[in-house]
């Protein structure tokens, strides 16, 4: 196949129109080429679904599920083929892809259950009135997907617009659109004409679609930069803006848990899909009591940890993630393990321990979305808690402590969307998870998802006057 260099740009422009050109991560063989739509193109795709719309809407509910369910099937049966487009694509380790699809599949399928059953409410005024608050469908959304689980998140936002008599204009990312670009298609055959379009491109057509009059809600998973954008554009035509962007997630290691345990917890957060997962552990506090057998036993996780994950996503990712690490180096940090991007064709970065890092490092600060594990020791349990909380986002975090008193503070305290205490990826099937500041705002997934798709419309009804 052909290679490039790595670092090449994702958008190549050519005498025929621009063009996304993907690099495997693994090889830097050129893997994918797409089109980028055109704002004609984009705005013929929100046109399409805004005229499939009022049919879309006024389709029984059971029936809008009964298409979800059929797709949800298919995925299933495409799970190889989407899984394989993904490995690819992003460099992820095949068995986390084909999981991604798996629970992609299931997501619809839940949504397919759920969909029918959302409803809303009423209230007795007088004894003849009535006052009905009726869900409905808002119109035209626009979902642009992430890339480092594409199937698993475009499932959650496409299922519960379209369960709920929504039509969708879906842009995946342009880091993986083979991948996105079938997954829809596969849902798309099971709907009615413009029901479900896909455009490809990147920032430049979801600004377009965010910009767009005819869409009425734009769903973004993806950086807090074009986040802020989006809420942008769509305070400015009144549309709605739901957003899961950077995160920041905390972990505190209280002073009386098995400190193996606690590494091997802060290893799954921090290197699973090499640190590329919206709820990855980005800063770590431990408590200075279990601070070196904490230390020694997540170095030993991170040699262990070596052989289990890919790559990143491209060269660009991967530039990003080492000038972090380089920052903190420079600003004092030690690194313990890992720490040098792997030299060769492959985009891999190794699982990295970092010590005696501070508050104003960019590891501390920032998202870095790599397999980096930055560590700082703090006296007591009080002071983790207070440095955890000095943060601009809002995602989620995790506290491993076996005082419930610490557990109890921790939740109340912690100004995030979500609190996981001692299990740093624990959440109940279906569970809901709404972000905060900089990381975002509404529901993206859960039953409540679908309170987000649609408008309450209050319906007051009373009877007309009897004559005299």
């Amino acid at each position: 196949m052909e290679t490039r260099q790595p670092g090449t740009p994702h958008i190549v422009t050519s005498t025929f129109g621009d063009t996304i050109t993907v690099l495997d991560p693994r090889t830097c063989e050129v893997v994918s080429r797409v089109p980028v739509a055109t704002p004609v193109a984009c705005d013929d795709a929100v046109a399409r679904a805004r005229t499939a719309f009022p049919a879309w809407a006024a389709t029984a509910p059971a029936e809008r599920a009964a298409a979800v369910a059929a797709a949800a099937a298919d995925v299933r049966a495409a799970a190889d083929e989407l899984a394989e487009l993904n490995e690819h694509e992003t460099g992820k380790v095949y068995d986390d892809a084909l999981g991604g699809v798996q629970a992609g599949a299931a997501t619809l399928q839940q949504y397919a259950e759920l969909g029918p059953l959302h409803r809303g409410a009423s209230l007795q005024g007088a004894w003849s009135a009535t006052d009905l608050m009726v869900p409905q469908p808002r119109g035209v959304v626009a979902v642009l997907t992430p890339w480092n689980d594409p199937v698993a998140v475009a499932a959650g936002l496409l299922g519960a617009a379209l369960v709920t008599g929504n039509t969708v204009v879906h842009k995946p990312s342009e880091r993986c659109p083979r991948t996105g670009r079938r997954f829809a298609e596969i849902l798309a055959a099971h709907l009615p004409e413009g029901v479900l379009q896909i455009v490809d491109g990147e920032g430049s057509v979801g600004a377009r679609l965010a910009a767009a009059d005819d869409v009425e809600i734009v769903a973004h998973v993806g950086s807090s930069a074009a986040g802020r954008a989006i809420a942008r554009a769509c305070a400015e035509r009144g549309a709605k803006a739901l957003l899961e962007n950077g995160g920041n997630d905390a972990l505190i290691v209280d002073g009386d848990v098995d400190p193996r345990w606690a590494a091997e917890q802060a290893a799954l957060g921090a290197f699973a899909n090499a640190g590329q997962i919206c709820v990855s552990v980005e800063r770590i506090y431990v408590v200075d009591a279990v601070a070196v057998p904490f230390v020694s036993a997540l170095v030993e996780q991170a040699g262990m940890w070596a052989g289990r994950i890919g790559p990143l996503v491209d060269e660009r990712h991967r530039e990003q993630v080492h000038a972090q690490v380089s920052d903190a180096v420079t600003r004092g940090a030690r690194v313990l393990a890992g720490g040098r991007p792997q030299p060769g064709a492959s985009t891999f970065y190794p699982p990295t321990v970092l010590t005696d890092c501070t508050p104003e490092m960019a590891v501390m600060r920032e998202e870095t979305f790599g397999p980096i594990a930055p560590v700082r020791v703090v006296p007591d349990f009080a002071t983790a808690l207070a440095e955890a909380a000095d943060d601009r986002y809002g995602l989620a975090a995790t506290v491993l402590t076996g005082d419930m008193a610490h557990a109890q503070q921790a939740w109340r305290r912690l100004p995030v969307g979500t609190v996981k205490i001692n299990d740093v990826f624990g959440g109940a099937p279906g569970g809901a998870a709404e972000p905060r500041r900089a990381s975002g705002s509404g529901f993206g997934f859960g039953p409540e998802l679908l309170d987000e798709m649609t408008a309450t419309k209050v319906v007051h009804w009373s009877p007309p006057e009897s004559p005299s």
